[in-house]
């Protein structure tokens, strides 16, 4: 389906958008990209929405991409003798490896991690911050903290360590057992949660083994630290803003969003920007004009796509939810500033053949009434290279592999076709043309701009660039080939 905007949708699937009508629905409001979250539901429930997505995807004849989101590790305290205790701020309160149940005094941390990695003055953040704990001593089997805020602690919630990088791998077991599963039906990405160094990074991809594209969770201070390590080895990004706005002071968390997005837009690979962008709109059919302002912030930065979590997922306004994404994304983009955001802030350091040949299709379809860049590409490389020059004028990709496709669904501006398998520059030029036409980008009196590489299907020879007619015709009477 051909979108009148360039940033992407992802919406979360869940317990209100399990059914072909709904799916449908999400995908026709504007939906690019359906996230499958591992932490809810079973293997059994997972692959009945996936095979409702490609029902979906030959039904319309366009490209959908799959992204499953790993859950991570979970940090949760124990069980209390009376379900949950009230924490005094300047009290003391202990957390231990006792699996008795806790009082006001004391809990289980079943986490031994955690203890190895602390230090006395580290803070724990329990119940998504809301409560703060100062450590003043600490062991191998426990840590005494002050409570620097209080509130009511009950059974299991969760523990953020923001000081310390914690010696715990970013794939538990149940992620092990989940990223073969989802490798196996066939989803194009994969959401790596708890990443906090490049290693938790290579160890999953050495599991995925080429099966899907790795998009790296930015959540933990950790990882902010080592981005640009995390960012070399992941094929994209995901700015989690959720536990990054726990781990670190609210105000921290902007700056961050717009420095991680100008990163991988300069190293072209795709980035998301997520977690509460229409909240109100769980509950609500409109949201509010913060929300909008906020969905719109990330769009003038240039993030790639846009996600809805519990919005589409489990609100009671899937569809609507992802409507007013789309409405506020095609109306951002009209705006003469987006462009002229968007166009001041592309800084590139261009180093290779291919990185020359984008640019320059780039340059010729601003200066000549061109009406679309089409790519040929193998492995999506010379479309994320074109995305990451924002051009004005829609891109094309076209590849003989549907897995590349999919793939370049998150990818800014991007519009997939599957094509065969070609042999000569002349027929590609003939294939782009014909496509330009057909999907209703160009007419025959139009000019598009066709890049490649020759000797085709080969990855990362991108190296020819030509204007071509998009009548058939005048390119068999002007190409001497």
């Amino acid at each position: 389906m051909k979108r009148t905007r360039n940033v992407k949708v992802v919406a979360t699937l869940g317990p209100a958008s399990d059914t072909h009508e709904t799916i449908s629905a999400l995908f026709h409001a504007g939906a690019d990209v359906f996230r499958l979250n591992m932490s809810h539901g079973s293997h059994d429930e997972i692959r009945i929405k996936h095979q409702i997505i490609r029902q979906i995807e030959e039904e319309t004849g366009s490209t959908i991409g799959i992204l499953a989101d790993l859950q991570g590790p979970k940090l949760r305290v124990g069980v209390f003798s009376g379900d949950s205790e009230l924490l005094v701020e300047g009290a003391s309160f202990r957390l231990d490896l006792d699996e008795a149940e806790g009082n006001a005094r004391r809990v289980c941390l079943p986490h031994p991690e955690i203890f190895q990695a602390l230090e006395p003055g580290a803070s724990l953040l329990v119940n998504d911050g809301k409560i703060r704990l100062k450590v003043k001593e600490c062991g191998p089997d426990f840590a005494e903290c002050e409570v620097m805020i209080g509130g009511v602690i009950s059974n299991r919630k969760g523990v953020n360590v923001p000081d310390v990088v914690l010696p715990l791998a970013a794939l538990s077991e149940k992620d092990r057992a989940d990223l073969e599963f989802v490798c196996e039906l066939g989803v194009d990405w994969l959401a790596l949660s708890f990443v906090q160094r490049p290693e938790d990074v290579t160890e999953a991809r050495e599991l995925a083994k080429g099966r899907a594209a790795l998009l790296s969770k930015i959540e933990k201070p950790s990882a902010v630290d080592r981005f640009e390590d995390i960012l070399a080895v992941s094929d994209g990004i995901m700015v989690a803003r959720g536990d990054l706005g726990v781990e670190l002071p609210v105000q921290n968390v902007p700056p961050i969003q717009k420095r991680l997005v100008r990163k991988c837009r300069a190293a072209a690979k795709p980035v998301i920007v997520a977690t509460q962008m229409l909240e109100s709109m769980i509950e609500s059919p409109i949201p509010t004009r913060a929300e909008v302002s906020d969905v719109a912030t990330a769009i003038y930065e240039g993030a790639d796509a846009v996600m809805l979590s519990a919005e589409s997922a489990a609100g009671a306004y899937p569809v609507e939810a992802v409507r007013t994404m789309d409405n506020v994304a095609t109306e951002v983009e009209q705006d003469p500033t987006y462009t002229q955001i968007i166009e001041s802030s592309r800084k590139v350091d261009r180093m290779t053949v291919a990185d020359g040949i984008v640019a320059a299709a780039r340059e010729i379809a601003e200066t000549a009434n061109i009406k679309a860049i089409c790519c040929f590409t193998q492995s999506g490389t010379t479309a994320l290279l074109t995305a990451r020059e924002r051009p004005r004028v829609p891109i094309i990709a076209l590849t003989p592999l549907v897995k590349t496709a999919r793939r370049l669904a998150l990818t800014w501006g991007v519009n997939c076709v599957q094509t065969g398998t070609l042999e000569r520059f002349k027929m590609a030029v003939v294939s782009a043309a014909r496509v330009a036409r057909d999907e209703g980008y160009a007419g025959p009196e139009d000019m598009i701009v066709v890049t490649a590489g020759v000797p085709f299907n080969v990855e990362g020879s991108t190296n020819i660039l030509r204007v071509a007619p998009c009548d058939e015709r005048l390119i068999f009477n002007t190409d001497p080939e």
